[in-house]
């Protein structure tokens, strides 16, 4: 696990020289990742938005790409409120998103694919679901399997 003290990661969407996308990302402790992306908008380029829609998908994609994200179950970004593209990017890549503002920002809380997967089951949470038996049970005496 990343070090807490430890300098967050930059990430950078560059059109030629210019960065037109940026993210810091970094791990904390419980297997919660932290992401605050700036997608600027409205600097205008002879007549194209630097930062437009693939700016802001591939910043996105880069942040949850990033081993610190990667590596945990969840995540917590700050975007610019406003910015649709990055937060419909965030829901589409993320499971369980709320959203919620905050001054000019808007806060994203979401559970990361494949997480619940890789975590054992809380405690008394390890039964079958409803109508399935115990593993390894055998089915009462007398009762036929199912048609297959």
């Amino acid at each position: 696990m990343a070090d807490r003290d430890a300098a967050p990661r930059r990430v950078e969407i560059k059109d030629g020289e210019d960065t037109v996308a940026a993210a810091e990302v970094s791990r904390h402790p419980g297997g919660t990742a932290r992401a605050s992306l700036h997608a600027p908008s409205g600097r205008v380029d002879h007549g194209v938005d630097q930062a437009g829609p693939a700016a802001r998908v591939s910043l996105v994609d880069a942040v949850v790409d990033t081993p610190e994200v990667r590596e945990s179950s969840r995540l917590e970004a700050t975007v610019p409120l406003g910015d649709s593209v990055a937060l419909d990017r965030l829901r589409e890549r993320t499971q369980e998103a709320s959203t919620r503002p905050a001054g000019s920002t808007a806060l994203v809380d979401a559970a990361l694919p494949g997480a619940a997967e890789e975590q054992p089951p809380a405690a008394g949470q390890d039964h079958p679901p409803a109508g399935e038996p115990p593993a390894g049970s055998q089915p009462p005496a007398g009762s036929q399997p199912p048609a297959g």
